[in-house]
């Protein structure tokens, strides 16, 4: 057995050894187990990325808005959707590891991934994501045949090109990041069969580029000089074009959610007689928006997307949306 793990994967007395003063994080790599074996099954869990699984919770914004989570058939298509988003996902995820593994060691967080710290090998990750691919296609056909398999073929697809080239273009690479985050949200509603309106698609692009942008900015703020050395595109970017481009996708982002919510059209058709706590469920959005661009502007956050598991103000304004929209929706 011992023999197996190093093949694919160094020895967890080395990993522990290495990691015993590292903090915890989605990039730190496993410590041994008291048996001295669970590091090998850790590593590798570890690089599927589990805490960014939580981004694939977008699949329910689209039937949840669309009052249909309380029917089972739609809420189990609807799980179903989320967990063929996390083999998806986790497959790209190796994929771009092993693409990334040498810029990635000079991050101060994500040198520790287990790939990038040699822990997993990428012969190893590669055949781990070629077999979440497969699994991401067949399942997506028992779900909801090839409209599903479509949506997901174009997510492997854009994912595939941002990792061999696409990263590597200005503005391009920030579009084809924040493409991941409107296709969960158009995959949510294909597995549903729930048609998708203009204002929702608005917020959902706009949201994931303010997201994606926000990430950039954050790194670039955060790495100074040295930003090229981890990501090669921070070089062609500046504090000021970035500052500019998240103030204006949060005024869209903002504007088309007040659009979605007061449009008899979006929001307010499902929302019965209980009008007025889907309206109010934008003070809340604007609030929280504001909260993460202080933040990202500030230089205090370089992923947006993982203050969610942190920071208990945006916590508390998730909560407070997520209240005013179920009330509007289904009270």
């Amino acid at each position: 057995m011992r023999s197996h793990h190093k093949a694919v994967l160094a020895s967890p007395d080395a990993v522990a050894e290495q990691l015993s003063m590292a903090p915890f994080d989605t990039a730190t790599p496993p410590t041994r187990g008291a048996d001295g074996n669970s590091a090998p099954f850790i590593a590798v869990v570890r690089s599927l990325r589990p805490r960014q699984w939580t981004k694939n919770a977008l699949v329910f914004v689209a039937p949840a808005s669309a009052g249909v989570l309380t029917r089972r058939i739609d809420l189990l298509h609807a799980l179903a959707a989320f967990g063929i988003f996390c083999a998806a996902a986790s497959g790209t995820y190796l994929v771009n590891d092993v693409a990334d593994a040498k810029a990635d060691r000079e991050h101060p967080n994500k040198r520790l991934r287990p790939i990038a710290h040699g822990i997993i090998s990428p012969t190893f990750a590669l055949v781990m994501a070629a077999g979440l691919m497969l699994v991401t296609f067949a399942a997506s056909w028992y779900v909801a045949r090839w409209s599903l398999v479509l949506v997901m073929a174009i997510y492997l697809a854009i994912s595939t090109s941002y990792t061999l080239r696409l990263k590597r273009e200005p503005v391009i690479e920030l579009a084809a990041v924040a493409s991941g985050f409107l296709l969960r949200a158009v995959a949510g509603g294909v597995a549903t069969h729930v048609p998708l309106s203009s204002w929702f698609l608005a917020v959902s692009s706009f949201g994931a580029l303010f997201v994606v942008t926000g990430k950039r900015l954050g790194e670039l703020l955060r790495l100074g000089e040295r930003r090229g050395d981890h990501r090669k595109v921070l070089s062609l970017y500046t504090v000021s074009f970035l500052r500019s481009a998240l103030t204006l996708t949060s005024s869209v982002t903002v504007t088309a959610y007040c659009l979605w919510a007061f449009d008899k059209a979006g929001l307010l058709s499902h929302a019965s007689h209980h009008f007025v706590w889907i309206q109010l469920s934008v003070i809340p959005v604007i609030l929280g928006t504001l909260h993460m661009l202080r933040l990202v502007d500030a230089g205090l956050v370089d992923a947006p997307e993982d203050l969610v598991f942190h920071d208990h103000v945006l916590q508390g304004l998730a909560a407070l949306w997520v209240a005013l929209f179920a009330i509007g929706i289904y009270g």
